[in-house]
């Protein structure tokens, strides 16, 4: 095996919100990748370039960068740090010879965390660990210095990996220090100490330069003008525009190619390239129907690399044609055999999504509420209109007893609000781990439970705690399954015909509960339209009209006042509904429904399933 010395291979890893992707911003910005006129250079989160990525905050997809530092080239890939995403990280860890892990210098250590160094040290990637956010007034240094041991102490596979250099960032300012700085206010300080760290302990790739060409498919892309780009690092040997390769694939016979372009990543844009040689990270096409986990190679060495080992998904929801009285009024893709195709293209670069056929429609299964609620809001902004069901936990079956994953669920919340907090999760049969204070005023919860157990908690916490709580989860182990829990929630407001709501019947529905819809508003039959005051459902009129007379009074002829209507996010309504109701979505609309529309054969099914 040779050395490609001057490239450098570096995954970015943390937990979600620690820092990772405004740190990449720092490098491109230092690496001089832009101009100084360019409108990057006045930009945050420039790697988050999707508009679920911008609006959430939040990294959905790994990006893969590249920037030159003095006579080095180095390939950096900004990874998700949300659990619900951690397929992303499975997938593209394997280009990397290193990674920088990013810890919070007030939160330390948390469970994306564990699991993102857990896949590093797996993937035997040299360590190199950024505390970062030094300058938050809460930090203890010494306190996450010290939970960065234990998590290491607990996950490395060999004595090398307990030894790891630490340096210290505030990386919103780009600055960075090898040792713990005294004065925050250092303007001197810069990226360039991480830049050193990286070519310093970041090995560079143990390649085979002259062998036969070998390059797996990590990472896919399209465009209009190329097609499909097949992204992946380089194995063995070297490529040229022209040459004649064979894809290997686990789920097709060999098929003969001839790559047409090479792309080499510079800053946020692609550079083509005659040739390319083992070690870097390319993107190619002409391989129309290569898919991630393929192995892309000479016609002389027929050698395919292992699949990508990607963990089981923990949640799934049905997800069909919309059978509502309102279907195809609000979009352009509503039929079965649309959605159907739609999703089967998604299946070639969401390597965490599985799909199965379930009559008309489908099981989707995911990593968890937001992995599928992505994926929904994708639908929905690109014209789709279907129903999904409530969220179901995926088990599995081990020596024939049936097992549900077990999450490790860590909260923060106001020493004010933590009593209704821990009696709602003793509600769900949590096991209080650990608890401490954070400061005088936050205390942080350890809890074990069980994946269902976990559905709908996060609304009902935002609204106990008045929006303050944080919560984070990761599945840590499989347990026989528990007892079922019993509806937690109450029961619903039911519209009792098709219409249009009044302003006189919703100022009535509003004595009976909560109201999710406006006046002026068509519904039908069977449509939620808010939440009972009490256990059990009720059929409401909200169409009817106040009936006029001749007879005059002082307020007769007042209009009355509403309360303005409680309106769902779709991880909301996900977890609002009960295994009888159904989430309708279309372009325009989310509306909540019982899954049998008419009230007689819905009574029925009640008396019978009693």
């Amino acid at each position: 095996m040779e050395v490609n010395t001057k490239i450098r291979n570096v995954a970015i890893i943390a937990h979600v919100d620690h820092g990772k992707t405004t740190l990449v911003d720092g490098f491109l910005k230092q690496s001089h990748t832009f101009r100084d006129n360019q409108a990057e250079m006045n930009q945050d989160l420039i790697m988050d370039s999707g508009d679920q990525e911008r609006e959430r905050g939040i990294t959905i997809t790994a990006k893969i960068t590249a920037i030159n530092y003095e006579d080095y080239r180095i390939n950096i890939i900004d990874t998700p740090g949300h659990a619900d995403f951690s397929g992303e990280v499975e997938r593209t860890l394997n280009m990397a010879d290193g990674c920088l892990l990013i810890v919070d210098g007030q939160e330390g250590p948390m469970p994306q965390t564990k699991f993102v160094l857990s896949k590093a040290l797996a993937n035997n990637l040299k360590v190199i660990v950024v505390i970062n956010k030094i300058d938050k007034p809460a930090r203890d240094i010494k306190k996450v210095k010290d939970a960065l041991d234990d998590l290491f102490l607990e996950l490395a596979v060999h004595e090398d990996q307990l030894h790891y250099p630490i340096y210290y960032a505030i990386g919103r300012q780009g600055q960075a220090w090898s040792d713990l700085p005294t004065d925050l206010n250092d303007s001197s300080a810069d990226l360039d100490v991480l830049f050193q760290a990286i070519i310093k302990h970041v090995p560079a790739p143990r390649v085979d330069l002259n062998g036969p060409f070998q390059m797996q498919v990590t990472a896919l892309n399209f465009d209009n003008f190329k097609g499909k780009y097949a992204i992946g690092r380089i194995n063995k040997g070297k490529i040229k525009s022209g040459d004649s390769v064979v894809l290997l694939s686990s789920q097709s016979k060999d098929k003969n190619y001839k790559i047409e372009n090479i792309f080499s990543s510079q800053g946020l844009t692609k550079i083509e390239v005659n040739q390319a040689e083992a070690g870097d990270i390319v993107q190619l096409t002409g391989v129309s129907e290569a898919r991630i986990g393929d192995t892309i190679c000479s016609p002389s060495s027929l050698e395919k690399l292992p699949d990508i080992e990607i963990e089981l998904p923990t949640l799934q929801i049905y997800l069909g044609p919309n059978t509502s009285p309102f279907k195809g009024q609000e979009s352009k893709f509503n039929t079965s055999r649309q959605i159907g195709d739609r999703l089967k293209k998604e299946l070639e670069t969401n390597v965490a999504l599985r799909l199965e056929e379930d009559g008309i429609g489908f099981r989707v299964s995911g990593r968890g509420e937001l992995h599928l609620g992505v994926l929904i809001e994708s639908l929905r902004r690109e014209g789709y209109e279907f129903e999904v069901g409530r969220p179901q936990v995926v088990t599995k079956f081990e020596n024939n007893v049936e097992l549900e994953p077990i999450e490790e669920l860590i909260i923060e919340v106001p020493n004010e609000y933590s009593g209704s907090v821990q009696m709602e999760l003793g509600k769900r049969r949590a096991q209080l781990v650990d608890q401490f204070s954070l400061s005088d005023s936050m205390l942080k919860l350890v809890y074990n439970l069980p994946t269902r157990n976990l559905l709908g908690l996060r609304n009902i916490l935002m609204t106990t705690s008045k929006g303050t709580v944080v919560m984070n989860s990761l599945v840590i182990k499989y347990e026989p399954c528990g007892p079922k829990l019993q509806q937690l929630r109450n029961g619903v407001l039911i519209a009792f015909e098709n219409g249009k709501t009044t302003a006189y019947s919703l100022a009535t529905a509003e004595l009976r509960g909560i109201i999710f819809v406006g006046p002026n508003e068509d519904i039908y039959a069977g449509q939620i339209i808010g939440l009972n005051n009490r256990s059990e459902d009720m059929e409401i009129n909200i169409c009817k009209a106040k009936h006029l007379t001749n007879m005059r009074s002082s307020s007769s002829d007042t209009a009355p006042v509403l309360t303005p209507p409680t309106r769902m996010s779709l991880e909301q309504s996900l977890d609002f509904i009960e295994n009888d109701e159904l989430l309708e979505i279309t372009p325009k609309s989310i509306r909540l429904r019982k899954k049998e529309l008419n009230p007689t054969i819905r009574k029925r099914m009640k008396v019978q399933a009693n």
